[in-house]
């Protein structure tokens, strides 16, 4: 039976304190899969719904981006992907008894982790102005008080549209259509928080923002590294194809500050030996220091430069522009200064080299932990720099693999949720609606927060997410959103970002992945894309958690038609009654889509194009993949001082808290940690089970706090350090940021720890 939310919030600075494991999944994540689904959804619930995860006739996993293949298993889900999942089909209920019950002020004083665990929204409401809680409000009085204050801005850029990964290709769609029918670029997304720097990095260096890869040229490579990613707890079921990989001969470099326990053995519970023996993924570990990426690849390709026959030299002559700089830059490289930027030995890095100059197909695999310093573009374009000096872009088995952490946050880019579109986008959309797109760019994530901030901005509306619980320097967010006129957020879930109002509040309940979408037209089916340019069709099989909910295009299409009224040509109305008709206009909008209801109807979707990869072709500025020769940059840390990093716990995805156990790092019942080596912990006098306040240090001069830490002795990298988000979020300052992308500079901060007491 599923059980009932928690009344009281739990302590979670008290946790029981364990070795870290050396192997992930096996018998225990299933046993943990299925206990936290069944106190969710209950027995029945749990087999009709996990059964339709990530099949070809299911509903695509609302948690991570990573791909399926061709030929699935019948449990195609990993542990949080499970919990995702649960989170999302529950039993359990928001209904209007319970915003009566609680104040704002209320919801505020409890963690995000109580929040989530409430259950599903059931009814739209209302935070009036002067008003302490939220209130019932009918679906058109929503509309129209989003229309008093749309139509009432001095300008529509002062009004924000930001959109969650999780949105549908066509939520996401109607989305952008109606912020610039309105008059508006600004289209913050959480692509501004992950991988901005990989798309900024690719776009210039190989033509296009995304990987170079699909799933079965991981199948096929030599050689993989995974450089800032820990694919154990953010994306378990690359796991498998890892261990594919590696029964076809691949070898695995693990690049991290922190051990990874999926990484160094992975227990496969799809298969009886699998999930008893597991298999050694690692062949090496490099455990850098935080942010000294950008330097070891750049002397890795000064050493490849230095090899004889190791540059493919006709790939570079044919196919590359900007070598003879890159290459004066690389053979500058000094292996002194690597080794203090990584706290790597040599003979690692040797080690290291020796197993890409045996590889003929090399792919390197990133996430946040190459995204999120200051010097994270010139970091993923040395990155760039290292595969394309053997090749290895654009051949089966080799390219670059940003692995997106968030379902469809890749698609919600492809349909027109960017601040700074391109003019063919445009060009495009005004061809096809007969309006004129403005063209000036708009606000990012943190320009967003600033607008906010300086009174620029007015009007926010969220199309899922948490915003709050996302952004970095949370008190500045924080008092930002409170001057808004109006926040909007289209949820299934309560999170802290609806206790942060402005002056009024809406909450609009939504249907998920998992629910079943029947509109006028006849039941409907959206459309994601994965990590690796698949687009395919999702179809929820649940019935909806209340009958007031709606769906992300139906709120979309009567937020647009109460706003812009009978001076829109727009049909809205069709579009809400039958999203094909979406998918219509998407297909003569958006490259690569032609004929695109026809082709969602195959089973398993079908393959974006991508120049370098089917055709060694770069559409770049220079007509050609683009060396790059930027200076090398590494985080320089005062004596005292850790660099620290913020990253989730295993029982988390993004700001979602499933429970407060990080099972693999053994921490249970408890998420105010830090972990430091005990070398520098004993340097800094704190001793294991110690509490801290975290203070980070920054140029401006502001003191940002983090309060009441236990200290946890741990087997990170020296002068290394490690918290969760998004409790660290408030010591990541707002012009802390990578530059070009203008990502939060979150894998980086500057931190020293006072002695203190339990929060």
């Amino acid at each position: 039976m599923a059980t009932k939310p928690p009344t009281g919030d739990p302590v979670q600075d008290a946790p029981q304190v364990a070795p870290p494991l050396n192997a992930a999944a096996g018998i225990a994540a299933v046993g943990h899969t299925l206990r936290i689904a069944q106190q969710q959804m209950g027995v029945r619930r749990t087999a009709q719904t996990l059964l339709k995860v990530n099949q070809k006739d299911g509903f695509d996993c609302p948690g991570c981006a990573w791909p399926e293949g061709d030929k699935r298993h019948k449990a195609e889900f990993c542990e949080n992907g499970a919990k995702a999942v649960a989170e999302e089909a529950t039993l359990r209920r928001v209904t209007p008894e319970f915003f009566a019950a609680y104040s704002v002020a209320d919801l505020a004083a409890r963690s995000g982790y109580w929040l989530g665990q409430q259950g599903r929204i059931t009814e739209p409401v209302y935070l009036p102005e002067g008003a302490d809680r939220y209130e019932p409000v009918t679906w058109d009085r929503a509309f129209a008080i989003i229309a008093e204050e749309l139509t009432a801005l001095g300008s529509p850029d002062e009004a924000l549209f930001y959109t969650s990964g999780r949105t549908s290709n066509e939520a996401a769609f109607l989305l952008q259509l109606f912020a610039r029918e309105f008059g508006t670029n600004n289209l913050p997304d959480c692509s501004n928080m992950c991988h901005e720097s990989s798309g900024s990095a690719l776009t210039e260096t190989i033509g296009i923002g995304k990987g170079s890869v699909s799933l079965e040229d991981l199948h096929q490579a030599d050689l993989i590294i995974v450089a800032g990613q820990n694919p154990g707890t953010n994306h378990p079921r690359m796991l498998s194809a890892l261990e594919k990989a590696k029964a076809s001969g691949a070898r695995i470099i693990s690049v991290n500050p922190l051990p990874e326990a999926g990484l160094e053995r992975f227990k496969n519970p799809q298969t009886p030996l699998g999930m008893l023996k597991g298999v050694a993924l690692n062949d090496l570990f490099l455990q850098i220091r935080i942010g000294g990426d950008q330097a070891l690849f750049r002397l890795l390709n000064k050493l490849i430069l230095d090899a004889e026959g190791a540059v493919d030299e006709t790939f570079v002559r044919e196919h590359t522009h900007g070598y003879e700089e890159f290459a004066a830059a690389a053979r500058a490289a000094d292996w002194d200064e690597t080794l203090a930027a990584t706290g790597l030995e040599r003979a690692e890095i040797e080690r290291a080299l020796a197993m890409v100059l045996a590889s003929k197909r090399t792919i390197v695999c990133w996430a946040m932990g190459l995204t999120q310093h200051k010097h994270s573009v010139p970091t993923i374009r040395e990155v760039v720099n290292f595969l394309l000096l053997r090749g290895n872009i654009g051949r089966p088995g080799a390219g670059v693999c940003p692995v997106r952490g968030h379902s469809n946050v890749q698609g919600d880019r492809t349909m027109g949720i960017f601040e700074r579109p391109s003019p063919a986008f445009l060009d495009a959309l005004e061809k096809e609606f007969g309006f004129a797109p403005p063209r000036h760019h708009g606000f990012d994530v943190v320009r967003s927060i600033q607008a906010l901030r300086d009174g620029e901005a007015k009007v926010f509306f969220a199309m899922g997410g948490n915003f709050v619980g996302a952004t970095p320097d949370t008190e500045v967010t924080e008092a930002a959103m409170r001057r808004a006129r109006l926040t909007v957020h289209v949820s299934t879930k309560l999170n802290r970002s609806h206790a942060v109002t402005g002056t009024r509040a809406l909450i609009l309940p939504t249907l998920g992945r998992t629910d079943r979408d029947v509109q006028a037209g006849g039941r409907q089916v959206v459309t994601v894309e994965d990590s690796m340019g698949m687009v395919h069709a999702s179809r929820g099989n649940l019935p909806p958690a209340g009958p007031r909910l709606l769906s992300e295009p139906a709120i979309v299409a009567r937020m647009a038609r109460a706003v812009l009224g009978t001076g829109s040509a727009t049909p809205w109305e069709d579009f809400e009654k039958d999203y094909g008709a979406i998918r219509d206009r998407i297909a003569r909008v958006v490259p690569g889509f032609e004929d695109f209801n026809a082709k969602i109807a195959r089973p398993g979707g079908f393959a974006l194009p991508h120049a370098p990869r089917d055709e060694r072709r770069f559409p770049t500025a220079t007509g050609k993949a683009n060396f790059t020769a930027a200076p090398v940059e590494y985080p320089r840390v005062p004596a005292g001082r850790l660099l620290l990093q913020t990253m989730r716990s295993h029982d988390q995805y993004n700001t979602t808290i499933y429970g407060l156990d990080d099972r693999y790092r053994g921490i249970k019942g408890g998420r105010r940690v830090v972990m430091v080596h005990p070398g520098d912990a004993r340097e800094l006098g704190l001793a294991d089970g110690s509490y801290v306040d975290l203070v980070s240090e920054w140029k401006d001069g502001v003191e940002r706090r983090a309060p009441g830490f236990r200290v946890v002795h741990y087997p990170t990298a020296r002068g290394c350090a490690a918290a969760y988000y998004p409790e660290t979020n408030v010591l990541v300052p707002l012009d802390s940021t990578a530059d070009t992308s203008n990502t939060p500079a979150s894998k980086s901060v500057i931190v020293r720890l006072e002695q203190s007491q339990p929060a």
